[in-house]
């Protein structure tokens, strides 16, 4: 059974950073796309980053494009999401995510992590 395990999350203050993981021991990570999600209360899932398969296709929202940076190492099945410049309005709960088809949409992915809480506060 594929598990995706993320791990990283907790308290910060507005402006400072944390580094999420994503560790897919028993997924064949060479052959997914590697994304990441968050949803925060009354809201939908939202896209926010994705690497492809070969690690060389970098994908970003908007929301995220020049704070958020998403990296993948192989021999450790681990994928890594970045946060800089955190905002109180990242505050959500976040999910990797391991897939083949389109990149920014949820439905397309098939194994999804249990999620990890990031809270920023002001």
């Amino acid at each position: 059974q594929v598990q995706l395990v993320e791990s990283g999350g907790g308290l910060v203050q507005a402006g400072g950073s944390l580094r999420l993981s994503c560790a897919a021991p028993r997924l064949t990570f060479s052959r997914n796309t590697m994304g990441w999600f968050r949803q925060a209360p009354g809201k939908e899932r939202e896209f926010l980053a994705a690497i492809s398969s070969s690690g060389l296709g970098l994908f970003y929202s908007d929301s995220v494009k020049g704070r958020f940076t998403i990296s993948r190492d192989y021999v450790k099945s681990t994928t890594y999401l970045q946060m800089n410049s955190l905002k109180v309005e990242d505050t959500a709960v976040y999910y990797c995510a391991a897939g083949s088809g389109s990149y920014s949409r949820a439905r397309d992915y098939d194994y999804w992590g249990q999620g990890t809480q990031v809270t920023v506060s002001s």
